[in-house]
């Protein structure tokens, strides 16, 4: 493990391709984990305000962005919380990065990932073998089948079944699940035991990154801190993490660098430091989450 303190090749709060470094930042072989630039997601689709006197699909069509011109990088060895209101398009952001497209959906900007530009193919190819998600919600568990074959997935000989089979034990020990959770299914287990199976399911195949799309919804402090302090072990040990969260006091504790998103794109990243201060924060967005935060006397802006 890299000596978090002296492994960035830039000095903490450098701008360098559209974002700043953390102490952690470490540019392995050259390059970013993950880099995106210049993003935009949008959708054509019926503009339904007149449609009651000429009929929906007789309404013109318009072109909604959800996502536009959004840059942001992940480092090995690093966590990047992406933080900001629901809707401002933080999960179509994690979707583009996995190669998750809606069939109505206009996708463009240039993504990178260890320094190799990605298309679409290449992106959905990386899903689950290089690039992992822990999704929102523990229903993304199939109800009808044992957590154990879940999280070892599909093999392809009977030696690789034997080689998933003592991975998935190996995680289970690394998370604290009993061999006994294997026989389960996902209605048996506690929120906590579900939020650990959903992790293990990302680790299965050994990954350099993982997207968490708001992985603490629903867990008490105490389990929610665990499911942090489990992705800090998993960019320590090499890995880069790209954390999608709501809960801005809790990632903060754990992450390098934080994306403030609003209006559908990153309006300021920082390293977590610059919250020490409201100061040192750029965005009126940002400074904004400071003066929400409890220390600070979770100050609203009424016009906010």
């Amino acid at each position: 493990m890299t000596d978090r303190t002296t492994a960035s090749a830039h000095a903490s709060g450098e701008l360098h391709h559209h974002h700043t470094h953390a102490l952690a930042s470490r540019h392995a072989g050259g390059h970013h984990l993950l880099q995106v630039e210049d993003l935009s997601v949008s959708f054509r689709m019926y503009d339904d305000s007149d449609s009651g006197i000429r009929g929906f699909f007789s309404a013109p069509q318009q072109t909604v962005f959800a996502v536009r011109d959004l840059s942001v990088a992940v480092h090995e060895g690093e966590i990047v919380a992406v933080v900001g209101a629901s809707g401002a398009g933080k999960s179509l952001m994690a979707d583009a990065i996995l190669g998750l497209f809606e069939p109505n959906a206009e996708v463009c900007g240039r993504i990178w990932f260890q320094g190799q530009p990605m298309t679409a193919d290449g992106l959905a190819a990386l899903r689950g073998h290089g690039i992992s998600l822990v999704p929102q919600s523990v229903t993304s568990l199939d109800p009808l089948m044992r957590v154990g074959k879940q999280v070892r997935g599909r093999a392809v000989s009977r030696k690789d079944a034997a080689v998933r089979a003592q991975r998935q034990q190996h995680l289970f020990e690394r998370y604290g699940l009993d061999a006994s959770v294997e026989r389960m299914y996902p209605h048996e287990l506690s929120g906590g035991m579900a939020r650990r199976v959903l992790l293990c399911c990302a680790l299965m195949d050994d990954p350099s990154l993982i997207v968490a799309d708001e992985p603490t919804p629903g867990l008490d402090a105490r389990l929610a801190q665990q499911a942090m302090d489990d992705l800090r072990q998993f960019a320590d040990s090499g890995g880069g993490v790209l954390l999608i969260t709501h809960d801005i006091e809790l990632a903060l504790n754990v992450a390098d660098r934080v994306a403030v998103f609003e209006g559908g794109t990153v309006v300021e990243e920082t390293s977590v430091d610059s919250f020490r201060e409201e100061e040192l924060l750029r965005s009126e967005a940002a400074r904004r989450l400071w003066r929400a935060l409890p220390q600070n006397g979770f100050t609203v802006d009424a016009d906010a």
